[in-house]
């Protein structure tokens, strides 16, 4: 599957390894992700796509604001 913006990944590598992010921006070498705790949609993290294990997931709707992205993220991994 293709990372495209609202996708739900898992970081495969670097200090936030094993982590869920919602990618906010996808170029074709790199996404911006977050999680809406440590990593802020004010403030979020430029990562390689190779360093991203996507998930079958896709967010729809919006997913501007951290408690938004907080509650996508939480919903994943609540299985619903």
């Amino acid at each position: 599957m293709n990372i495209q913006k609202g996708s739900i990944v898992i970081a495969k590598a670097g200090r936030d390894k094993g982590g869920c992010y919602v990618v906010l921006e996808c170029d074709q070498n790199f996404a911006l992700i977050a999680d809406g705790k440590r990593r802020r949609v004010e403030h979020p993290k430029r990562k390689k796509l190779m360093h991203l294990s996507p998930t079958n997931t896709v967010a729809a709707g919006s997913f501007e604001t951290n408690p938004q992205i907080k509650r996508i993220i939480s919903c994943f991994k609540n299985g619903g």
